[in-house]
């Protein structure tokens, strides 16, 4: 995967065929400990600790339709690559929790990519899904909750395109925030 953000939405994806209904982004920046951190949370079904052993090989996946699953995998190599950590923990019927940190100024490191857009695939594709994003960068904080706009909204369903385009907007402002 070329950013960081396409792992996000594989992991998401992974959540939501977990049986997942809630999603917890986190992305933490801190320029002086030179660190990048990525976490999510869901509350799917869970792994037992075979397959936690398991999701990290290249050559096992759950999918039917395929004989890999690279994403975990991939992450684990890319985080790795830049001095960093990856890491699963898991309980059967609680959720699952994926964790990769990266040394933020290593040059393999790689970008970040286009949050927003992701958040906006999420979103329309799996509109009764409850996504949380939250993005911090050296202090400044910014939360996006699907929960909290979805009570706003109403009747309204979150995923019509003028919304849309008000949640893309709204993440890439949040996460440009001025230091």
């Amino acid at each position: 995967m070329e950013d960081l953000s396409l792992h996000l939405l594989d992991i998401a994806e992974n959540s939501i065929d977990a049986g997942a209904d809630r999603i917890e982004m986190r992305i933490e920046e801190d320029s002086v400990k030179d660190l990048l951190l990525l976490e999510v949370r869901d509350n799917g079904r869970g792994m037992d600790e075979e397959t936690m052993v398991k999701v990290t090989d290249p050559f096992y996946t759950t999918k039917t339709v395929r004989r890999v699953g690279l994403g975990l995998p991939f992450l684990s190599q890319a985080a790795e690559e830049c001095d960093g950590k990856f890491s699963i923990t898991s309980e059967r019927g609680r959720g699952t929790t994926i964790s990769a940190s990266f040394t933020r100024s290593h040059i393999d490191r790689k970008p970040l990519g286009d949050i927003a857009a992701t958040m906006v695939v999420l979103v329309t594709g799996h509109p009764d899904i409850d996504f949380v994003l939250e993005y911090e960068r050296d202090g400044i904080c910014y939360r996006f909750d699907t929960a909290e706009i979805k009570h706003d909204l109403g009747e309204i369903p979150i995923n019509t395109p003028v919304v849309l385009e008000i949640i893309k907007k709204d993440i890439n402002r949040g996460m440009s925030k001025k230091i």
